[in-house]
């Protein structure tokens, strides 16, 4: 899509005479103001904001309470009734966009509709459908929901990678539940990451307002078309400074492929552990003041111990792309799907080598929680991923389980158990005594909880 060409004042000046010849006025113009014609995002804007969307859930949530008032022994001999769980429901406001018209697929971020019962779509021109999840990729924050087919506008997408600091955006959301709002600036920086933020980080940085609530709303070009997704802010005093971040719309389009058709991202394993480059470590493996990821831990019979790589080579290169530090390695290795090649370039001494790796299948330790304590059956637990919260993660729960009546549901993280901190499913097994009870703190976003098994 072009811009709508602004009209010109071509100037043609003959001495003594001035003459002044004017263009045809095409439709759709900005007005005139003493003469001149005023730019105007108006027309691009007009076809982009039916495309972006509200979005508001409701959550259910079990409020914490001391462990003891859950103990019937406890409750007895105090002459305590029974009582029921108390919960309440919560409610959040964040962004979409409609980026496929056809399947009603909306991307937004996890965080917006993580753990929600219910989740509502607002369009632009004021009709509320109720979304469905389709999946979501944590690690990443990106989600694709649902909503039924009727008369939806869909954002056409660009190439994120030909993007360049300098370039004139636009975000759309609904910063604060206020409604649809526009803001504008530039493109600040590229490839933002090591921000703590998310699991994988990317970044486009703009200087364009982002404020709370316009998570999953569009950064598009001038154009129209989707450049990333806002997904969060810099602000150490609370309000917008100027800093904020959006998920390119390459990444978010790879993810949306997995999560459409899997429902979930099946992200491959190199079998590296790097670190970046120190210039303590350049001068002692006698590099040349060179970028690029120090291989630290090969993992056994992974890709890359199958590929020849060693402990001390340096990658400076994958699939083409240049390799500055450990978290571009860790990006590009993220969007890789199992069974795809990535051609690395490595040093090795003052030896230049490449090989090519085949992405393998991710092996995290999991565990049938009956195998563990018998208050667990019908749970299914496993060691959190790097870039998640460190412990144990309830992957599946049978919903005619205790563990289900309980309140506890899957995506729960167990961050303690026994007054004692455990980062994963070996340390649990330590400090689980199977005839006793068992005490565990459990993370949920960003709650967290007691609950007491028996």
């Amino acid at each position: 899509m072009n811009i709508k060409p602004i009209k010109r004042l071509l100037f043609l000046t003959f001495l003594p005479v001035y003459f002044c010849i004017v263009l045809p006025v095409q439709a759709g113009l900005p007005p005139y103001v003493e003469g001149q014609a005023l730019p105007s995002l108006a027309p691009m804007l007009e076809r982009s904001m039916p495309a972006v969307v509200n979005i508001s859930t409701s959550t259910n949530i079990t409020v914490s309470e001391n462990p003891l008032m859950q103990d019937p022994v406890f409750r007895q001999f105090f002459n305590i009734p029974d009582q029921q769980l108390r919960r309440q429901q919560r409610n959040s406001l964040g962004s979409g966009v409609i980026i496929d018209s056809k399947q009603g697929l909306v991307l937004t971020n996890n965080h917006v509709i993580d753990k929600a019962d219910t989740i509502t779509v607002t369009l632009n021109d004021g009709r509320q459908l109720a979304a469905k999840l389709v999946g979501t990729d944590p690690e990443a924050d990106v989600a694709i929901i649902q909503i039924p087919v009727d008369n939806l506008t869909m954002i056409p997408i660009a190439d994120s990678s030909q993007l360049k600091v300098g370039d004139f955006v636009v975000a759309i959301g609904n910063p604060f539940g206020l409604g649809q709002t526009v803001t504008s600036g530039i493109v600040s920086a590229l490839g933002r990451s090591g921000l703590g933020i998310e699991g994988y980080e990317d970044f486009i940085q703009t200087d364009a307002s982002i404020n709370p609530g316009n998570s999953g709303g569009a950064l598009v070009n001038l154009r129209g078309e989707l450049v990333g997704m806002n997904t969060a802010i810099l602000a150490p005093t609370g309000g917008n400074v100027g800093i904020g971040f959006a998920i390119p719309s390459n990444m978010v389009m790879t993810i949306k492929e997995s999560l459409v058709k899997h429902g979930e991202v099946r992200r491959g394993l190199l079998g590296v552990t790097t670190q970046d480059l120190t210039p303590e470590l350049v001068k002692a493996f006698n590099l040349k003041n060179i970028q690029g990821a120090a291989i630290s831990r090969i993992e056994s019979n992974s890709p890359a111990a199958k590929a020849g790589l060693e402990p001390g080579d340096i990658i400076v290169s994958a699939n083409g792309r240049p390799i500055k530090n450990s978290h571009d390695i860790r990006n590009i290795i993220g969007m890789m799907q199992i069974g795809d090649k990535v051609d690395l370039e490595y040093f090795r001494g003052s030896e230049k080598k490449q090989v090519t790796a085949t992405i393998g299948k991710q092996e995290l330790p999991r565990l049938a929680g009956n195998q563990l304590h018998r208050s667990l059956q019908g749970a299914q637990l496993s060691t959190t991923l790097k870039g998640q919260v460190e412990g144990v993660l309830f992957e599946k729960i049978d919903t005619a389980s205790g563990v289900w009546r309980a309140g506890l549901r899957p995506g729960d993280v167990i961050v303690s158990a026994n007054r004692y901190r455990v980062h994963n499913l070996e340390e649990l097994k330590q400090v689980v005594d199977p005839n006793g009870p068992l005490l565990i703190n459990i993370q949920r976003g960003q709650e967290g909880f007691f609950v007491v098994l028996k």
